[in-house]
């Protein structure tokens, strides 16, 4: 496990603008453009200052009171995306629309209100969507709804809550039998009512990045075997399995065919964006759910905030990093 303070080590690779230009030079060649030194010139201080931005944050959600750290979190991470973005679009950000947060929650309060039945849905602009397009190639998620319950369901460090609250979160963890093989018991058929073929077909459908396939890796009536046409399993690109990032290890969730399978990133940009709403605009019920302990949603927010608080720097270490091993 990556600790946040060594991310933000290894990020001061930027905090040099020769480093930073030579950097996004080598990323807007990649993409084809004609003006690299000009862009990447424009574009450096931006770049240094969304990270720096973003960094200061989380840092200071360390020490901040519980009850505005949805806010800091949300607009941490949403600096450290448009650091992202620089390197995949040099014109960003084109217009006004997408600035805008790119996702709109329900009204509310019912009486009977509860954080896990929300819902958050998706509009046509904004950093959601210019994230979504240009870092996952996602596109046509304009209208998709999905409940917290959902999202966070789809966060592995948070299984064990939902198994001790029943609220069922059937995750299973992925046994690589070589670099790119992993295999499944074939138990796992009765969680997904599937029949093997069905199962096989499912797990090709949905492998998006990943390749997936069915092999007869070995014979063998108790599993079955799948390989990953990849290098190396990458948090970033592995939806719809989902990756802990306190064991460094992989799970497959149960509750498979819902809406499209998000990748890992932008789940925490939804769940964050919710939680920073309620805790600026909502604020009786946000610190009657602070104070009483009356609440089953509580414990997922708590230990979803400390998870994403970790998590997030990472993933976007990964992401850079990343973009400058395909250009290295």
């Amino acid at each position: 496990m990556q600790h946040s303070s060594n991310i933000w080590e290894k990020l001061s690779f930027f905090l040099s603008s020769t480093h930073t230009q030579h950097y996004l030079t080598r990323c807007y060649k990649k993409l084809g453009n004609t003006n690299t030194e000009k862009k990447s010139f424009e574009n450096c201080y931006p770049f240094i200052y969304y990270l720096e931005h973003g960094k200061n944050y989380y840092q200071l959600c360390d020490t901040a009171p519980f009850s505005i750290k949805p806010v800091l979190l949300f607009y941490g991470m949403s600096q450290l995306l448009k650091a992202c973005l620089l390197t995949v679009d040099p014109n960003y950000p084109e217009s006004t629309s997408v600035l805008a947060h790119g996702v709109t929650t329900r009204k509310r309060k019912k009486q009977s209100y509860q954080f896990m039945d929300d819902e958050v849905k998706i509009q046509k602009h904004g950093l959601f969507t210019q994230v979504s397009e240009q870092m996952f190639h996602m596109k046509h998620l304009e209208g998709e709804k999905y409940t917290m319950q959902e999202l966070m369901q789809r966060i592995a460090e948070l299984a064990d809550l939902f198994l001790y609250s029943k609220r069922k979160n059937n995750l299973y963890k992925l046994k690589e039998v070589t670099e790119n093989i992993f295999t499944f018991p074939t138990h796992i058929l009765d969680t997904f009512h599937m029949t093997e073929e069905r199962f096989i077909r499912y797990m090709e459908g949905i492998g998006g990045n990943l390749n997936v396939r069915y092999t007869n890796f070995k014979e063998s009536d108790s599993h079955l075997y799948f390989s990953a046409s990849i290098k190396q399993w990458d948090p970033l690109y592995s939806a719809p399995f989902t990756y802990n990032h306190y064991t460094d290890t992989y799970y497959l969730p149960a509750n498979g065919e819902t809406t499209p399978v998000l990748p890992e990133l932008l789940i925490h940009y939804l769940l964050l964006y919710n939680l920073s709403m309620i805790s600026r605009y909502e604020t009786d019920w946000w610190y009657d759910l602070l104070g009483s302990y009356a609440s089953e949603d509580y414990p997922f927010i708590f230990q979803f905030l400390a998870v994403t608080a970790e998590k997030i720097p990472y993933y976007i270490y990964l992401y850079l990093m990343g973009q400058h091993n395909t250009i290295s």
